[in-house]
């Protein structure tokens, strides 16, 4: 089925032919406004669609785990290269009722036949280009059981009820914009090569849908249908979990193709035993500040624990900003050293959660954080074993609600546009999170993110809820792979240590230390020109323009009882901020 058409004022032929006016025209959608404050709860999303569902759903009583869900499920199909449920995640609540913050662990899992030999050729790992788009780089989807797990403990909607409005979005369609539209140029190439993926996300010609028409998906509001009606079994036993492991065993290449595409070993009985797990969060704390994230398979909150417990020695106020910026940059590379030496998923290797976030293993470490001049090197791990024993993107969605519940939700397929391939019929891309291993040089080589059956793979998600003397203050993640944790880090710091306003914390240019072989920091072209860049330079720093970093969205929780929802106001087009009831 055709899943597109062109707005009747969009005389775009470009080659493809002009359409005759769309029989039904899009809902439209409120401007997108990248902050907002007010009281009666708040949603922030990279898209205003997605942003207004969650304000429907708090508007007509429904809590923040129900505007999560129902933005998420927007999101599914207007940031399909993104988030949707081919994928899975991580949800951070906090609940207001019980003053506790829980967490749902809905991240993939490797198939149980895929042994890591599988992954190897001749030696050596499959090439990344050549892995990611296959069937052999898609992990058991976990978002849809996430959704329905979060729902069923802590929301007070049905997964039937918050789909409707994805639902809704899906049929009547939305119009392309310039990010949609390049994020499919980009993947054009792997679309054609899938006749599923073309026939959803390509034009007659093969090329994309220009901006300024329709997008409509109405195999994905079938599927939603389908579970609104039969639950997540229809998705993890039925009809749905036939159809992703046909796709994932045979992929449906279109013929004539030149692409390598290498079949998986998913099964049925990977999706019909997979769980949603309900998991206790990370908690550090920072100048009187407690962070709350997620645990292990991520590694966002420990890392981000790390570098703020390094970071601690130093007052900001003492010092210039750029030789503060110096020091965090500096923490992060250490920081990320241990990241890679000692995370992975906990059913599989020993994490030493504990002594990762332990103020002790961050004074023993210190030492090795050169306060002076930039690291020439990349930075060896530390040994947090002996401090165990002292106390036990993608996108980002932030919703909040009248009573004070919160949520901090990151969702993805991991690579923009996953692996490539729409589930033919249903309307939805399978992620490749099974790239998200490590793939040691050789076969037998350890490593604690290395690939195995039914582990999940290590993240770098990290959804957030920060608290002071027990109250939540700020809630924020975004998307980005690696970078998710820098946008985090730097965000916090932006906010907690230079005092900068939410908005402006969210909205300043961005540098990513990840302990780089080269030394060298990604930056984004704005903060490679600032002042800060060039004083750092003088400390030995060097940076590579990255272009933008991360899409953060965050909601402030106001000392007065308002709150105040911040998206990105430029970066991937600008997101949405809303509020149930603004301030005049």
């Amino acid at each position: 089925m055709r899943s597109h058409l062109f707005s009747a004022s969009a005389a775009l032929c470009l080659g493809l032919g002009c359409a005759t006016a769309p029989a039904l025209r899009p809902a439209p959608s409120p401007a997108p406004s990248p902050t907002a404050t007010g009281r009666g709860g708040a949603a922030a999303t990279v898209d205003a669609r997605a942003t207004s569902a969650a304000i429907e759903v708090l508007a007509s009583g429904g809590n923040a785990v129900d505007a999560a869900v129902a933005a998420a499920s927007v999101l599914g199909v207007t940031d399909p290269y993104s988030c949707g449920i081919g994928g899975g995640g991580f949800m951070v609540i906090y609940l207001a009722r019980d003053e506790r913050v829980v967490t749902v662990d809905h991240r993939e899992t490797a198939p149980l036949a895929l042994e890591r030999s599988r992954l190897y050729e001749n030696g050596a790992p499959i090439a990344f280009d050549e892995l990611v788009t296959s069937g052999l780089s898609v992990g058991v989807p976990g978002t849809l059981m996430g959704w329905d797990e979060a729902l069923h403990r802590f929301g007070t909607r049905s997964l039937a009820d918050v789909l409707q409005p994805a639902i809704r979005v899906a049929e009547h369609g939305f119009d392309v914009d310039s990010t949609f539209f390049e994020q499919t140029r980009h993947n054009a190439p792997r679309f054609r090569d899938f006749t599923s993926s073309a026939a959803l996300f390509l034009g007659p010609d093969g090329r994309p849908w220009p901006v300024g028409s329709t997008f409509k998906n109405p195999d994905l509001a079938k599927t939603y249908r389908l579970v609104a009606q039969g639950g997540v079994p229809v998705f993890y036993r039925g009809e749905i979990a036939q159809a992703i492991v046909s796709t994932v065993t045979q992929p449906p290449v279109t013929p004539g193709a030149s692409r390598p595409v290498r079949p998986g070993v998913m099964r049925l009985e990977d999706l019909a035993s997979y769980e949603a797990l309900i998991r206790p969060p990370v908690t550090s704390t920072y100048r009187g500040y407690t962070f709350h994230g997620m645990g292990a398979p991520s590694s966002g909150s420990l890392t981000l624990a790390l570098t703020f417990n390094l970071l601690e020695a130093y007052p900001p106020a003492s010092m210039s900003r750029a030789d503060f910026l110096h020091r965090y940059l500096e923490a992060s590379r250490l920081a990320f050293a241990d990241r890679e030496a000692f995370m992975g998923d906990p059913a599989f290797t020993r994490v030493p959660a504990a002594g990762l976030v332990s103020p002790g293993y961050a004074a023993r470490r210190r030492p090795a954080l050169n306060a002076s001049r930039a690291s020439t090197s990349a930075a060896a791990p530390g040994n947090p074993l002996p401090f165990e024993a002292e106390h036990k993107e993608t996108t980002h969605l932030t919703t909040s609600d009248a009573a004070g519940n919160i949520v901090s939700y990151t969702c993805t397929i991991e690579s923009e546009g996953g692996n490539g391939m729409v589930v033919p019929g249903y309307g939805f891309l399978l992620n490749n999170e099974v790239t998200d291993f490590d793939l040691p040089p050789t076969v037998d080589a350890p490593h604690p993110n290395a690939p195995a059956p039914g582990k999940r793979p290590r993240s770098s998600m990290s959804p957030l809820i920060v608290s002071r003397d027990g109250v939540p203050v700020l809630a924020l993640g975004s998307p980005g792979g690696a970078t998710i944790i820098t946008t985090v880090g730097q965000t916090l710091l932006n906010h907690l240590d230079f005092g900068m306003p939410i908005a402006e914390a969210l909205a300043a240019p961005r540098v990513s230390q990840r302990n780089s072989p080269d030394h060298r920091s990604q930056a984004e072209p704005d903060f490679i020109d600032s002042p800060e860049a060039d004083a750092l330079g003088a400390l030995g720093h060097a940076f590579t323009n990255v272009g933008h970093i991360g899409a953060l969205t965050a909601i402030r929780f106001n000392a007065d009882g308002t709150v105040t929802a911040a998206a990105e106001p430029l970066r991937r087009g600008g997101g949405s901020a809303q509020v149930v009831e603004p301030t005049r």
